[in-house]
């Protein structure tokens, strides 16, 4: 894999940001077991520099899973608690996982447009900067606790451009956190007292209006000991009353990165990524 911690200007923030990129890469170091998947099909020889007549080829995107960070965390930490790297050059996926802050993927009623930026800037950046493929069937997302809910507020409030969507422990009905131990009057920032009833962020609401043939295919995933299980078992129950697609367990574990870890190769496997 190239590993890539990229920093630039986001004009949605006003402000410099970051992120890490991992990209497949066709050649493979020592223990990797061999070359990924993508190499072949997303331009093999070609994208390294043309075919035996100097040809050169130009590559074709490959498929990408955006990865969010939760509350308390970075676009650094899933590198940090798991093996992403080594999980998504098996599977020949790029991973993409940028840095909200403690946002809740939303535009803050006191702070900056990160909705915004992870649903309109953010892909639009990427595709102009990186080889990944733009295509829906190509385009996944996931995320733990504040990133599940991130994860399905894309997935339901932008369906025609994922085709898979995951949560692990995932916080998906925030008006019923307690946030009050969060220093800075977190909700208040974020929401500004307002009601979220009928809005982006209102997953509940959504999930209930959603035409179920439109929506991607859904991923969830919450430990039976988590103190987020209650609001996650509210959302299968409301997927199964509405008839809409949704895989879905809840197995014994904490909020914790024993469980995300074995989680995100799980959601990999579980990805329809093409070609495979």
């Amino acid at each position: 894999m190239i590993r890539m911690r990229t920093d630039f200007f986001a004009e949605s923030l006003g402000m410099g940001t970051s992120m890490v990129v991992l990209m497949p890469q066709q050649a493979a170091g020592i223990g990797m077991g061999g070359a990924d998947g993508a190499g072949a099909e997303d331009g093999g020889e070609g994208a390294a520099g043309g075919d035996a007549g100097g040809e050169v080829v130009a590559p074709r995107g490959v498929p990408v899973l955006y990865l969010l960070h939760g509350l308390s965390d970075d676009c650094t930490i899933w590198e940090r608690r798991t093996s992403i790297e080594r999980y998504a050059a098996e599977r020949g996926i790029a991973v993409v996982m940028p840095e909200v802050r403690r946002s809740f993927y939303t535009d803050e009623a006191v702070g900056e447009k990160y909705w915004t930026f992870v649903s309109e800037e953010l892909p639009q950046l990427l595709a102009r900067t990186f080889r990944i493929s733009t295509a829906r069937e190509d385009t996944f997302v996931a995320g733990l606790s504040m990133g599940g809910f991130g994860a399905f507020k894309l997935a339901l409030n932008h369906s025609e451009r994922f085709a898979a969507a995951a949560s692990l422990s995932g916080a998906l009905d925030p008006v019923a956190l307690d946030l009050s131990q969060h220093a800075g009057q977190l909700a208040q920032r974020i929401w500004g007292g307002q009601d979220i009833a009928g809005t982006s962020d209102d997953l509940m609401g959504l999930l209930g209006s959603a035409d179920p043939t439109a929506l991607p295919q859904l991923f969830l995933d919450c430990g039976t000991e988590d103190h987020l299980v209650t609001q996650n078992q509210a959302f299968i129950d409301l997927a199964e009353e509405r008839g809409i697609d949704l895989t879905s367990r809840l197995r014994p574990g904490t909020h914790a990165w024993e469980f995300w870890d074995r989680g995100i190769q799980d959601v990999l496997d579980w990805l329809p990524v093409r070609g495979r």
